[in-house]
C-alpha cells in the first residue's frame, strides 16, 4: 500500500480534540464547534440552526459530530438543513473529525458541527 501525506493548502484542518474542546488550525474552541475550511467558531449546539444554515452557499455537506455516541439530530434541524440544500451526515464526533479532514484534503465543500466528547 502506498501512503500519501495529506495536505490542506490554506484550509484549516481539525488538529485535535479532547474532553470539552477542539483544536482547529492551532486555535482552541471550548465546547461545541462549527468548523469550515476557513477556521472554527463556537457553535450553540442543535438549537443553533442559524450558524449552520448560513453555510448553505459555501458547503455541500455538514458532518454532525453527535458526541461520544451516535444519536439522531432533532428532526426540525435536519429538515431545515436539507431544505436549504445541505447534505447531513451524523456520526460520533471522532469519526466526524477524521471524515472532515479527509474530505477537506480532497478539496470538498464540507463543514463539521461538533459536540464535544
Amino acid at each position: 500500500m502506498q501512503m500519501q501525506e495529506i495536505t490542506f493548502d490554506n484550509a484549516a484542518p481539525i488538529d485535535g480534540y479532547g474532553p470539552g474542546f477542539f483544536r482547529v488550525g492551532g486555535q482552541v474552541i471550548e465546547g461545541a464547534a462549527c468548523v469550515t475550511e476557513t477556521g472554527a467558531r463556537a457553535w450553540g449546539g442543535y438549537e443553533d440552526s442559524a450558524t449552520l444554515l448560513a453555510l448553505a452557499d459555501r458547503v455541500d455537506v455538514i458532518l454532525i459530530g453527535a458526541g461520544a455516541e451516535v444519536a439522531h439530530i432533532p428532526a426540525p434541524l435536519r429538515r431545515a438543513l436539507e431544505d436549504a440544500g445541505l447534505g447531513v451526515e451524523t456520526m460520533i464526533t471522532p469519526a466526524a473529525c477524521r471524515s472532515y479532514n479527509v474530505l477537506l484534503s480532497e478539496g470538498r465543500r464540507v463543514a463539521a458541527a461538533l459536540l464535544p466528547v
